[in-house]
């Protein structure tokens, strides 16, 4: 839903707005990062997001994701993690590493 501009709806639907995110580039508290994402959207509105490993804790869910802002770019692997309470995210984490053009790592990111 995010990917596709449906910002509110998903954060009215998946989101407790009272709780909080830890993101240090943006103000506390859910309606700062959906002011965020909407403007991220904007400027990458073909954004893509590759679910790559998902792992659950609990309360606690883990996603690791190869994020790709257009196509031909290397992307970045980021992490979220996500605490539920009541079937809703009440708190998010997230980190990322843009992935090098010339990593000597012939593994990969994935």
């Amino acid at each position: 839903m995010l990917l596709d501009d449906r910002i509110d709806e998903a954060y009215q639907k998946y989101v407790n707005l009272k709780g909080k995110h830890h993101n240090l580039f943006f103000p506390a508290g859910f309606p700062a990062l959906i002011e965020a994402m909407k403007e991220n959207h904007a400027q990458h509105p073909n954004k893509k997001l590759i679910i790559k490993n998902v792992l659950g804790d609990s309360d606690l869910v883990a996603v690791h994701s190869h994020l790709l802002f257009r196509p031909g770019d290397a992307g970045m692997v980021v992490v979220h993690l996500f605490r539920f309470d009541n079937n809703k995210v009440t708190e998010f984490w997230d980190c990322g590493q843009v992935i090098p053009e010339d990593s000597p790592n012939k593994d990969g990111a994935f």
